[in-house]
């Protein structure tokens, strides 16, 4: 069991690390991410109880190499969570992915769109803006959502396939 443990540990370091890597490179970029193209594609994989861990890893780890933001932490950490809590559930409900992608990739554009909601709704509440200064926000927001909404379409619509598959391949080791 320790054996597979460490295993299962060295496989989370290294994804957490992979993606804030993607992070971190493509930080300069407004509107490109592959973050959730990633957890989107881990938790499908490997399930709900991983990719839960892997996002609070994430979350935890990034308020280290990003400065602390209680809001983004407090948006990374029940955003993260819950998409990979979906896409885990979805990975033991869809048996055929590449039938099923054109729908899953709506879900993930959806959730993206949460992104930005779930954000226009936490920033203001955490630092008391007026209603007018949230009205403002969230429409500084919109210019940002719709070009995530269209990368995290065409990376998931291009991408999931063969990520699903390496990590397929991937999770084989764990056993």
């Amino acid at each position: 069991m320790a054996v597979r443990s460490g295993k299962e540990c060295a496989y989370l370091a290294v994804f957490v690390a992979l993606v804030i890597a993607a992070q971190l490179m493509l930080a300069a970029v407004p509107g490109v991410e592959v973050v959730t193209l990633l957890f989107v594609c881990y938790a499908f994989v490997f399930g709900v109880r991983r990719g839960v861990i892997a996002a609070t890893a994430f979350t935890l780890l990034r308020q280290l190499v990003f400065s602390f933001s209680p809001t983004a932490f407090i948006l990374y950490i029940l955003y993260f969570n819950g998409l990979t809590a979906l896409f885990g559930w979805l990975g033991h409900v869809v048996k055929k992915p590449t039938v099923s992608l054109w729908w899953l990739v709506l879900v993930v554009c959806a959730c993206t769109a949460c992104f930005s909601l779930l954000d226009g709704i936490i920033t203001p509440i955490w630092y008391a803006f007026s209603e007018r200064a949230t009205k403002a926000y969230f429409m500084a927001t919109l210019p940002f959502m719709i070009p995530q909404i269209i990368c995290t379409a065409l990376s998931v619509g291009i991408l999931f396939l063969p990520l699903q598959k390496a990590f397929s391949i991937i999770k084989k080791g764990l056993r």
